[in-house]
């Protein structure tokens, strides 16, 4: 490795270094280009915040490389490109997030060189190009995929039914009789993600004897409605899929509503929950039984914020906060019960005792003022890694 690639090198260890830091402000940037939450798809926006930490760790990589090999654009960012096409998200919106997030990585090198004497005015300049190639190559890449994925002016069948559900949900006066399903009746949402989710859904609709509305509104993601005259049990539902659901898809289901604005509603919570469930021995998840979780996951800020008060203090422990996480868990399982958290752990009342006092000292509050939010705080950390790649509780 010759002096410019060491001093490449040692650029993005710096970098690295400042990686949570970097993502969050480049989050914030591209959040204020237009707001995400404005598609009508939630899985572009969860997706969109993977889609930052991907492109990240790609300039990342490539600051380390010269240009010749400069790693190819990251197969998700391309996904993220064709599920903007297809949530109505424009192409210059697209493009203007990208270069607001590459102009600020910009910033960052510029700081982060000079604080280390790393380069001189000319290296620096032409670093700083070597990143703007980088930038064009994914901007070329993302702009022929989305392209590609952009519906035609006629559309084909699934692509007019999915956006007259979507002009549906938005709350539009259409006539649905082309969609062949009765919105006076009672309804239960899906949402499934992964391989051969459509056609499970199907067979779980024809098992039940329900009938079916089904629309697909991004890769491997299919928006589904059980309608029938009487409302549909989810315990019924979730019974039914345990026998039987493809081995990598992910389901998550709303709660029981009736007429068009249940329809809305059951939608809304199915899409919520999808953030909790995984493929895997229980991959379906009920909107009533992690309300509370799935809207935290929704708020950056809120996730953000309970992990930087309630478990980073806990960090400065010498072993990480590890045994007063697991002291927290078993207090808030046994219902606050200090003798039951200590039969639960192993270990004497004195000790789960000192043990939170511990945490109150690091936290600088009572428990009871807060317990309810580390409680939540700790359910987000716990799912960390199991969690679908948009919705992963970030843990720098």
């Amino acid at each position: 490795m010759g002096e410019a690639g060491a001093q490449a090198a040692a650029l993005a260890a710096r970098l690295r270094t400042r990686r949570e830091e970097i993502e969050a402000a480049i989050l914030t940037r591209v959040y204020s280009v237009s707001d995400p939450m404005e598609a009508s798809d939630p899985t572009y926006t969860q997706g969109l915040r993977q889609a930052v930490a991907t492109a990240l760790d790609y300039g990342l990589a490539a600051i380390e490389r010269d240009e010749e090999r400069t790693p190819p654009v990251p197969g998700e960012l391309l996904v993220q490109a064709r599920l903007s096409a297809r949530s109505g998200v424009s192409l210059d919106t697209v493009l203007r997030r990208y270069f607001a997030g590459f102009a600020l990585l910009g910033d960052f090198m510029i700081q982060e060189a000079q604080d280390g004497g790393l380069f001189d005015g000319a290296a620096l300049q032409q670093m700083m190009g070597g990143l703007s190639g980088i930038l064009d190559r994914l901007v070329a890449a993302v702009s022929d995929e989305y392209s590609r994925a952009a519906p035609g002016a006629s559309g084909s069948i699934e692509e007019r039914r999915t956006s007259h559900v979507k002009r549906l949900l938005a709350g539009e006066f259409l006539d649905a009789s082309e969609l062949a399903y009765d919105f006076d009746a009672h309804h239960l949402g899906l949402v499934a993600a992964g391989p051969g989710a459509g056609e499970a859904i199907r067979e779980l609709a024809s098992s039940l004897d329900r009938r079916l509305l089904l629309v697909c509104p991004g890769e491997e993601i299919r928006w589904g409605w059980l309608g029938s005259g009487k409302a549909t049990d989810p315990e019924e539902v979730q019974s039914t899929v345990a026998r039987g659901w493809p081995a990598q898809a992910a389901l998550a289901i709303g709660e029981p509503s009736a007429g068009l604005e249940g329809w809305r509603l059951t939608h809304r919570q199915a899409r919520a929950a999808l953030a909790l469930a995984r493929p895997g021995p229980q991959p379906a998840v009920r909107y009533g039984d992690v309300a509370l979780l799935a809207s935290i996951l929704q708020d950056e800020l809120l996730v953000r914020s309970l992990r930087q008060l309630y478990l980073k203090p806990l960090a400065a422990e010498r072993d990480g906060g590890e045994a007063l996480r697991q002291t927290l868990r078993a207090y808030f399982a046994a219902e606050r019960n200090v003798s039951s958290a200590a039969a639960a752990l192993g270990v004497n009342r004195n000790t789960v005792t000192n043990r939170l006092r511990a945490v109150e000292e690091r936290l600088g509050r009572p428990l009871e003022a807060c317990g309810t939010e580390i409680d939540a705080a700790l359910r987000l950390d716990a799912l960390k890694g199991t969690l679908l790649p948009h919705a992963a509780f970030s843990h720098g």
